[in-house]
């Protein structure tokens, strides 16, 4: 029977690319994973074997990696990520309201994509703006001291 290829021959030249800039080749799981998810959005298991037998590791080593790193997206995202800072700083001077603003806004709770699959909203730890708390990361675009009427604004500029 025919092996049927999963990573596309440039998915898997990177890989190995950066498996070989590593004498463990065990330290390019995350860069492995970071380079599936730049060509495809998201981490399949599929995706996980193969490469996993790349960088010769076992495929549930990986897959823990894979799952423990909250940026290695293991199910479709929509087009535009939405990372809620859920810092101290960020809750102590609004996560809440922003978030409630955000869920009814989108129609969505936290980890889940708007049926149209415009928007998948998530948190993180830190966007490293606690001046300017609280904030939020669209994509590669912080929006700082954030309140009801600017994210409105902000969210229409990626509709």
């Amino acid at each position: 029977m025919k092996k049927i290829n999963i990573l596309t021959k440039e998915e898997k030249t990177e890989i190995i690319i950066e498996k070989n800039n590593y004498e463990n080749s065990k330290a390019a799981s995350i860069c492995a994973l970071k380079i599936i998810q730049k060509y495809r959005g998201w981490v399949s298991d599929l995706v996980i074997n193969e490469i996993a037998n790349i960088i010769g590791i076992n495929p549930t080593e990986l897959d823990s990696i894979a799952t423990f790193y909250n940026l290695i997206y293991r199910k479709p995202i929509g087009t535009n990520r939405i990372l809620l800072c859920n810092s101290i700083t960020c809750y102590i001077n609004g996560y809440k309201k922003i978030y409630k603003i955000l869920k009814n806004l989108l129609g969505i709770s936290m980890g889940e994509t708007t049926k149209d699959k415009r928007f998948t909203l998530l948190t993180v730890c830190c966007l490293g703006n606690c001046d300017k708390a609280p904030n939020m990361m669209i994509n590669n675009e912080i929006y700082y001291n954030l309140i009801k009427k600017n994210i409105f604004n902000i969210l229409e500029f990626y509709k």
